[in-house]
């Protein structure tokens, strides 16, 4: 054994030591695979191509054969969710499920595969509406942006459409309490586009962000209809109360609400849990963490 063996050997060791990977490691667990990244980017697609028939996926289709199209596409979204929704909720503590008190694997494996068909297939049923909020984000997008010359272009090519495409599917699987695949699916829109909206905030009709890259909104963000926001702000929380223990606080109401008709300018930082009111306008480079009335135009000094 020469010397490059022993010393490899050594760290080996070291890095398999479990207190050196406690938290860090996730064992294999037949029936709990871990969900894919790759799987989830082609879910986007199929369902950007379900949203914008001709301008993602095949991009042949016409009046005669768009009803084929949606079904092909929303028959394999089905069958990819419910893989993919399945992996997300065995990360979860289901110890309060009936069949897991008996530590049968099989019968959690099916439950779990219940409780995902189940999911996938109330997301799919709400694909229209999805569709529906969706062509108002365009129709924002296009109005707010005197350069665009049509809605192809809007879907074709703005990182805005990009992102909440996969910000509004990501949103419906958080209200159906999947796990983990809400998180997976925003984070890939953050690498595609730059813009970061964690998918439990809460956000209008008529929403759209211009040029979008380092826009920040927070998990307990509410935003109202006809909201428009430039390229850098942030919706953000002040700071993280901490428990007894030092620890972060979950599930506190920290993110700002954004009232109707609003427009925040480039790089501005709104933070906390206030309420910027119904038609105010928040200047670039402001840092607020106040309320703001309805109305109201704030600018630096």
């Amino acid at each position: 054994m020469n010397r490059f063996t022993e010393k490899m050997n050594a760290v080996v060791e070291k890095l398999a030591q479990p207190q050196s990977c406690r938290d860090l490691f996730r064992e294999y667990n037949e029936g709990a695979p871990l969900p894919s990244a790759k799987v989830l980017e082609e879910i986007i697609e199929l369902v950007r191509s379900i949203m914008f028939p001709g301008y993602y996926g095949n991009c042949n289709v016409n009046t005669g054969t768009l009803r084929f199209h949606l079904g092909v596409n929303i028959e394999r979204l089905y069958t990819l969710l419910i893989k993919q929704i399945q992996a997300g909720l065995s990360f979860a503590d289901y110890r309060d499920v009936a069949v897991y008190a008996a530590y049968n694997k099989q019968t959690v494996i099916t439950e779990l595969f219940r409780m995902a068909t189940a999911r996938a297939e109330a997301f799919i049923e709400r694909l229209p509406e999805m569709r529906r909020i969706l062509a108002t984000d365009v129709k924002a997008a296009y109005d707010g942006d005197p350069a665009a010359k049509n809605f192809g272009e809007i879907i074709s090519c703005y990182p805005i459409i990009k992102v909440l495409t996969i910000y509004r599917m990501a949103h419906i699987l958080w209200e159906l309490e999947v796990p983990l695949i809400p998180r997976m699916l925003t984070e890939l829109a953050h690498s595609e586009t730059g813009v970061d909206i964690h998918p439990g905030a809460q956000i209008g009709e008529y929403f759209t962000i211009d040029h979008g890259t380092g826009v920040v909104i927070g998990e307990t963000t509410i935003i109202g209809n006809n909201v428009k926001l430039y390229q850098g702000v942030t919706l953000g929380a002040k700071s993280f109360p901490l428990d007894a223990d030092g620890n972060p606080i979950k599930g506190i109401l920290r993110h700002p609400i954004i009232e109707d008709d609003v427009i925040i300018y480039s790089n501005a930082s709104i933070l906390g849990r206030i309420t910027i009111g119904k038609g105010a306008v928040i200047g670039s480079n402001v840092s607020i963490s106040h309320d703001i009335p309805a109305g109201t135009t704030v600018t630096q000094k």
